[in-house]
């Protein structure tokens, strides 16, 4: 099968298509033929080794130190069973589904391996393959962090960074849970942010949501812009900061922060849980949560993909999907 590799780390150039063995499944596992995966943030970040301060180290030694460890980027996908282990009951042959890998990666595969009871589960029938692919990264960041910071219904939300992967979710999931949200992001992409459910948009190149003299009961940062320095003013006496890209800097700050001011400061990796899958397959069957598409780009092309998702103008996800490899 082919399999999209990294063999060091860089630019996207280093991404390169290569033959591997196909995997059989176990008697407990799944055979997954993939028609779509995603290119995230957290991809290229890996790929590149671009790391939040203090975390270089830390990253070379679980990534690799010299070169990856693990050569196959991805960590969600979305496709069709091709084969079930003698032991599985919950999936058959033809079942389309959706999976997250999560710091394991392997996605960007033609065919993927996946433990019945893993995070993975049936295509919500109201969304295609392709959104389905993009369900998992920005739903179980923007689950965990909301976990961490104790979102309750009624508090005033604002999300910084609202038209990305994890911010576009993140804009949903507050307003499922009750919140009334208010959303960051540069002009081109108010309209987007107001239709996913923002009651109020602030346009970054015109405005700064720090010195408007208004309070949040949770800030949630997914651009790392919004460090405690800059934001602590615009946080409730309560308020909770919640930091998807933080530096151990950010990570050391949240005993001193609480304790001078009653504010809390909430950072380091997602806690990612198996029913958060199920949860989310449900609430997109129920129309509460939809991935947004930017771009699609067959796998020919994943250069290019990791180029536009490097540029910082990504809205929403990037989708890779598989079809005849063209050399």
């Amino acid at each position: 099968m082919k399999a999209i590799v990294y063999e060091a780390y860089g630019p996207p150039e280093v991404l390169h298509v290569k033959d591997v063995d196909t995997p059989a499944p176990g008697r407990d596992e799944i055979l997954i033929r993939v028609q779509a995966t995603t290119v995230t943030s957290g991809d290229c970040r890996v790929r590149s080794l671009t790391v939040p301060r203090g975390f270089g180290l830390v990253s070379r030694l679980a990534l690799g130190v010299s070169k990856p460890k693990q050569p196959i980027l991805g960590t969600e996908l979305a496709g069709v069973v091709e084969a079930v282990g003698s032991d599985v009951r919950k999936f058959k042959a033809g079942d389309e589904v959706f999976a997250f890998t999560d710091t394991r990666m392997g996605c960007s595969v033609e065919y993927k391996c996946m433990p019945e009871d893993g995070a993975v589960e049936k295509r919500p029938p109201n969304l295609s393959l392709e959104e389905s692919a993009a369900l998992s990264f920005g739903g179980t960041t923007v689950l965990s962090f909301f976990r961490k910071g104790r979102l309750q219904s009624g508090e005033r939300v604002l999300v910084n960074g609202a038209s990305g992967g994890v911010g576009t979710a993140a804009v949903q999931l507050a307003r499922h849970f009750g919140a009334e949200v208010t959303g960051v992001c540069s002009s081109p992409n108010v309209e987007l942010v107001r239709s996913l459910g923002a009651r109020h948009v602030i346009d970054y190149t015109t405005d700064d949501f720090t010195r408007n003299g208004e309070h949040y009961d949770v800030i949630i940062d997914t651009a790392g812009t919004a460090p405690y320095s800059r934001c602590k003013e615009s946080l409730t006496r309560q308020g909770r900061l919640l930091l998807v890209l933080a530096g151990l800097p950010d990570m050391l700050l949240s005993p001193w922060a609480r304790m001078t001011s009653g504010r809390s400061v909430v950072a380091g990796p997602a806690s990612v849980r198996t029913e958060d899958i199920r949860f989310l397959a449900e609430l997109a069957a129920e129309g509460v949560f939809t991935p947004v598409i930017d771009r699609r780009y067959p796998f020919a092309q994943i250069v290019e993909a990791h180029r536009y998702v490097d540029s910082g103008r990504k809205r929403g996800n990037v989708i890779i999907t598989w079809g005849n490899y063209e050399v």
